[in-house]
This record gives C-alpha cells, sequence and structure tokens, in this order.
C-alpha cells in the first residue's frame, strides 16, 4: 500500500509535466549569468513580489542566509523569534558565516513579538553594543497567516527606527490564498504581503511541488551583495535551469491548487478532533500539529509507520498536506489514529501481563 508522507511539504516529487518542463528548458551557465531559464524564473517571481530583482537558490535556508548576510555586517545583529526558522533551524549560519548576532525575541502563539518588545532590543549606537539592522518576520507561522496588521505595524516600527526588514515566505504562497480576500486573487494578495518587506526568501520546494530551490527577492543592489554571498556559500550553480524550469511550471500551475491542501489539512483535523488523548490545533493552511497526552506521541508516531503513514515529531506531532497526498490518504491517515487509540487498552493490558521483557 502506498505511504502517506504528511512529513513535510518538501516530499513531493515532481509531476510528469514537470519532467517535461524540466527536460525541454533551454540551459545556459548560471554563474556566468547567461541560463535563461534561470532568468525567467528570477524576472518571474521578482515581478510577482513586487521587488526589482531575485535570485535563484539551491535551499530556502541559503536564501535566508544570504538575505541576512546581504542586509547585515560583521559586529551587526537582526532581531527574530526565538522559534523562528531562521534562528533556530538552520544552523546559526548568519552568526558562524557572518560574524552577525541574532537577537532573538519572545513570540506568541502566532509567532508576533510584541512591537514594545522590538523597539526595546534595538540598540542605541554604542560601541558596546552591536548595530540593530534588520528585523526578520516567518509567514506562514506554524501553518498560521500572520496577520496583515502586525506585519503593517512590526515592519513600520523597523523603518521608524532605521531598520531593513525581511520575510521568511518559505510559505508565503500557502499565506497568500488564505489569505486573499474575495476577487482580489492569490497573486495580488502575495504582493501586499511582500510589499512590506525590503526582502524575502520564497520556497518553491515545499507547497508548490518543485524538486529544488528557493529565490530571494529585493531590490537590485541587495541581490548583487546576496550574488557575492551565495557564491561564496557554493550556491552558484551552472546548469540550473532544469530546476527553475521545475519553479516555473510550478508557477503557472501549482499556486492555486495549494487551496486543496488547505482543505486536506482542514479534513484532517476535523477527523482528528474529538480522540480522547489529543488536542488538535486548528489548521489554517497545511499545517496540522497534534498534542499527544501522556507521552505517548512516539509510539503514535511509531504506530502510525508501521502502518504506512509518515509525520514529524519535531514540535509536537506535526502533519503536513501536500499535492502527493489525496482525500483518500487523509482519511486512512485519520483512520490509523483513531485505530491506535482504539486498541490502546488492549496494548495496555497486554503490557501488564507480560511485563516489559
Amino acid at each position: 500500500m502506498k505511504t502517506v508522507d504528511l512529513r513535510s511539504d518538501t516530499v513531493t516529487q515532481p509531476t510528469a509535466a514537470m519532467r517535461v518542463a524540466m527536460m525541454a528548458a533551454p540551459l545556459g551557465d548560471d554563474v556566468f549569468g547567461d541560463d535563461p531559464t534561470v532568468n525567467a524564473l528570477q524576472a518571474r517571481i521578482a515581478e510577482l513580489t513586487g521587488k526589482e530583482a531575485a535570485l535563484f537558490m539551491p535551499s530556502g535556508t541559503q536564501s535566508n542566509l544570504c538575505g541576512i548576510l546581504a542586509h547585515c555586517g560583521r559586529g551587526d545583529e537582526y532581531i527574530v523569534g526565538q522559534l523562528a526558522h531562521t534562528y533556530r533551524y538552520e544552523g546559526g549560519g548568519a552568526a558562524v558565516f557572518g560574524s552577525v548576532q541574532p537577537q532573538p525575541l519572545t513570540q506568541d502563539a502566532q509567532g508576533r513579538m510584541q512591537l514594545a518588545d522590538i523597539a526595546a532590543a534595538i540598540k542605541p549606537d554604542d560601541p558596546h553594543f552591536a548595530r540593530t539592522r534588520l528585523l526578520c518576520l516567518e509567514n506562514t507561522w506554524n501553518g498560521h497567516v500572520m496577520p496583515d496588521d502586525y506585519l503593517h505595524s512590526a515592519t513600520a516600527l523597523a523603518r521608524e527606527k532605521g531598520l531593513n526588514t525581511h520575510l521568511d515566505g518559505a510559505r508565503v504562497f500557502n499565506a497568500a490564498v488564505a489569505s486573499a480576500a474575495p476577487g482580489q486573487g492569490t497573486l495580488a494578495r502575495l504582493r501586499e504581503i511582500a510589499d512590506h518587506f525590503d526582502s524575502l526568501s520564497v520556497c518553491f520546494s515545499k507547497g508548490l511541488g518543485a524538486p529544488v530551490g528557493s529565490a530571494l527577492c529585493g531590490s537590485r543592489e541587495l541581490i548583487d551583495r546576496a550574488r557575492r554571498i551565495r557564491k561564496m556559500a557554493g550556491g552558484g550553480l551552472r546548469q540550473a535551469g532544469l530546476l527553475a524550469a521545475c519553479a516555473l511550471h510550478a508557477l503557472d500551475h501549482h499556486v492555486d491548487r495549494l487551496a486543496d491542501d488547505h482543505a486536506n489539512a482542514r479534513r484532517l483535523a476535523e477527523g482528528l478532533a474529538g480522540i480522547d488523548g489529543l488536542t488538535v490545533k486548528s489548521a489554517q493552511t497545511n499545517i496540522v500539529f497534534v498534542d499527544v497526552a501522556e507521552g505517548r506521541g512516539p509510539a503514535l508516531m511509531e504506530f502510525l509507520k508501521a502502518h504506512g503513514v509518515l509525520a514529524t515529531g519535531l514540535i509536537g506531532l506535526r502533519f503536513v498536506t501536500h499535492l502527493d497526498v489525496d482525500r483518500a490518504g487523509i482519511d486512512r491517515a485519520v483512520t490509523t489514529v483513531r485505530r491506535f487509540f482504539a486498541e490502546a487498552p488492549a496494548r495496555s493490558a497486554e503490557a501488564a501481563r507480560t511485563g516489559p521483557y
């Protein structure tokens, strides 16, 4: 039986049409700047986000790293959430490679740092302190859309204090699909979100379904600096148009279908709701978090794996929907979770009878 892989939206396989687009792509040498497919992708994503330029990157981690280092120099710092991906899950790259100090702040359940905390964290112009240069936010945040009024207020505060702003927009297309006003359109909403920021990273390899790739979008001056940093970081690829073609195909065909992933996430959350021993957090986009009582999360994950359903347990129990999981796969995941809890009394009785060995 086919595995239902809900570990992440990064596990998607290229579609048949995407593979055709890849093989048909005209190629050049992107380090020399003459790969036509990469250039077309960079122009397209820059236009969609309303920025002057964009730079294709192998990964979102590298895109964020190059963005932070293009904004900040040695001895500078960036303000970021305590649990933000750019701080917690990217290996400390800005500090390791750029000597840029992170200033992490506490976040609420929606990923927001208090404006007063941001203001208080900005250092005075004094040799004792790192120079505060940048505010980094993230959208979506654990599957939730960052509220637009917060994006406006936080970035306005940053500008008022002389800071630049960067968005980790790994799933910003999910945010745009989920928060577009009736009749507005996803791409218009994407532009609204991007307009708050001096730069943003966009992943093609998550919900959009491309096998590899992200882009950093910003001013031409910033992208020129980022290109030098990308080269130092080993991100200068050659015939990268093979990968860029997949991203272009995804932009043409996989944006509005993100709504299907969101619907499947809601179906999953609703199917798991009411199970004794589970606390299901609401799903705004394509990520569902579940708290499992009595420390039974690892046992549940092992049970799911044994029955062909995969999830992750890095932050609670996490399920992520994507284009390779349909409604039948969602229903199978729900059924398997319910089976685990239905069989729990029998497993407990057997363990009590036989002992741990």
